[in-house]
C-alpha cells in the first residue's frame, strides 16, 4: 500500500525508491509498534517526509535538522496553546520516544 500511495514506479530497478519504501515501512511499522493513534500515526509520517525533506530537498545538515526536529516539538505537554507546535497530540513519552527513533 506504501508503494501505491508513494507512486513508486520502478521499485524494482530504482535504489532510491526502494531506500524510500523502506524508510517510511520501518517508520511506519515503528508507531504502530507504539500503538500510535491515527492522529499520532499520521503526523508522526508527516515527520518523517519533513525531516526527510529538509535532507534531501534544502540540503540541511543533520545539525541544522535536529534543530527543526526540536522547534517542531517544542511546546508538547505544555499548557501554552500558544507555544504547542503542530505535534501537540504526542505527549511527553511519545515524544521522547520519537525522538530517540528518529
Amino acid at each position: 500500500k506504501l508503494e501505491e500511495f508513494l507512486n513508486l514506479k520502478q521499485l524494482k530497478t530504482s535504489l532510491k525508491e526502494a531506500i524510500l519504501l523502506d524508510y517510511y515501512t520501518a517508520g511506519f511499522w515503528w508507531a504502530k509498534e507504539m500503538n500510535f493513534s491515527l492522529i499520532e500515526l499520521s503526523g508522526f509520517m508527516d515527520l518523517l517526509n519533513f525531516l526527510l525533506e529538509n535532507l534531501s530537498g534544502k540540503r540541511m545538515t543533520l545539525g541544522d535538522n535536529l534543530k527543526e526536529l526540536a522547534k517542531a516539538m517544542a511546546g508538547i505537554g505544555g499548557t501554552d496553546s500558544e507555544r504547542s507546535g503542530d505535534l501537540n497530540f504526542f505527549s511527553i513519552e511519545q515524544a521522547k520516544a520519537v525522538i530517540d527513533y528518529l
